[in-house]
């Protein structure tokens, strides 16, 4: 089951769908793994301190795409590149926005561990 959720940007509901097709959306358009990507973004963030944040332009850029891809996945009207979408906005802070996106895969991963909790075997057969 999908995570559809409205973040705010610059003022306006944005929506990200993070689906089981999102990682593969991802790597197709820009050749990378999510996962991985996100990951470094984590570490990058240093827990949301921007005094003490090691993000680089590569980082931001990992940050944009994946935010893009999740945006472009739950409305297809968004446009056909990142900074096309990237230029609706004013103002897009990692430090708002990382963390929700992040929280929507962890409730992503929980929904499909607790769907393989209650899958029994029998129900395989």
């Amino acid at each position: 089951m999908a995570i559809i959720k409205s973040i705010e940007i610059d003022g306006r509901p944005v929506a990200f769908n993070a689906s089981a097709a999102v990682p593969r959306i991802y790597r197709a358009k820009f050749g990378r793994d999510l996962f991985a990507d996100l990951e470094k973004l984590m570490s990058g963030v240093n827990g949301g301190n921007e005094a003490e944040s090691t993000l680089t332009v590569e980082t931001l850029e990992m940050f944009e795409d994946i935010a893009y891809t999740m945006a472009k996945h739950a409305d297809p009207s968004v446009p056909e590149t990142p900074e096309e979408w990237l230029d609706e906005f004013n103002i897009f802070s990692i430090y708002a926005i990382l963390p929700q996106i992040v929280e929507m895969w962890r409730l992503n991963s929980m929904t499909t561990s607790d769907s393989k909790k209650k899958a029994s075997p029998a129900d395989a057969q």
